[in-house]
């Protein structure tokens, strides 16, 4: 028998039971900061790992995503995980150098001859070395991926090393992709990424270097209409998520998030494969136009300064060369 005052009790208690169940459904807020709009890979894969988590560990994340670089650039997104205000993102390695300069391995110029070299490597000691770096400085990385490689974009088809002289160009915040401009000549200007096509459009830069998805992503086709194909750099990135954040996850949260991750660093992949293929269709319609670079033993030459200047910050030259030559 149901008295008044168990009556009473139950309906007191139903607006917190409530509250509590609409809590659980929500799940723990994740801000995710993407650079790109909803149409591009670095966001479309975020949105894979919420339907992912909503399928493996319903009620426990609730994926707040801010695309469109609403919440800064890289250097700005990474201060925000550090202080654990933003709890996940994509970052080119390039960006945490400032944190992290052994990550600048990966950014040796014409170290990786394909993608699935610079995958291999990674999946081995120096990814997990990297990986453990990475935390130390609060940022944790269940995995890396691959943007594509960086290529050239002028006004003029600067196809050869020569060619560069004396050009402003663009660089990421990041000391070895300065030195690369620098020993071919050029003279580099770090700008953040969201301010790049107005430097480009006023003159205060002539070219820069990026890769073909973000090449259209940013409409740079429209200042920068040329793309030499130098293919110099493989822009290895990594999924990261805000140490204060991760630490305070339980330990299944933490298995569900990483196997997230995986799924959605598989699908990044193939999304970047063929964004790559319809952005540069789509720069092409727009009168951007893609030429072969040329002296290709010179912009060799020029890598292989870079190696030998950073050599001593990773180990010597005799480590980098077993990387540009296992299988």
């Amino acid at each position: 028998m149901i008295t008044r005052r168990d009556f009473a009790v139950g309906t007191l208690a139903a607006p917190a039971i409530l509250k509590s169940r609409r809590a659980l459904a929500a799940g723990r807020p994740v801000t995710v900061a993407s650079l790109m709009g909803e149409d591009k890979p670095e966001t479309k894969v975020w949105r894979r790992i919420a339907e992912i988590l909503n399928r493996t560990a319903p009620g426990r994340f609730d994926l707040r995503i801010v695309p469109n670089a609403a919440l800064g650039g890289e250097k700005e997104v990474a201060e925000g995980l550090r202080l654990g205000s933003i709890q996940a993102a994509l970052s080119t390695v390039s960006s945490l150098s400032g944190w992290v300069p052994a990550g600048q391995i990966l950014d040796l110029p014409f170290l990786f001859r394909d993608r699935g070299h610079l995958a291999r490597v990674l999946a081995g000691p120096l990814g997990t070395q990297l990986k453990g770096l990475y935390q130390a400085q609060g940022f944790v990385v269940p995995g890396f991926i691959n943007y594509g490689a960086r290529n050239l974009l002028a006004k003029e088809p600067l196809t050869t090393p020569a060619s560069v002289k004396g050009k402003r160009i663009r660089v990421i915040q990041s000391p070895l992709h300065t030195a690369l401009w620098s020993g071919l000549g050029a003279h580099p200007t770090p700008i953040p990424i969201p301010e790049t096509y107005n430097a480009l459009q006023t003159g205060v830069v002539d070219c820069m270097d990026l890769t073909k998805s973000a090449y259209a992503g940013f409409r740079l086709y429209e200042v920068v209409p040329v793309l030499i194909e130098t293919g110099h750099i493989w822009a290895s990135g990594v999924m990261i998520f805000a140490g204060s954040f991760w630490k305070a996850l339980a330990p299944q949260d933490r298995e569900a998030l990483t196997a997230a991750v995986a799924e959605g660093i598989a699908y990044f992949d193939e999304l970047m494969l063929a964004d790559e293929e319809a952005s540069m269709a789509r720069a092409k319609a727009e009168g951007g136009k893609v030429v072969p670079a040329e002296d290709r033993a010179g912009w060799l030459a020029g890598g292989r300064k870079v190696w030998e200047s950073f050599a001593p910050q990773f180990g010597g030259m005799a480590g980098i060369e077993a990387i540009a030559d296992s299988p």
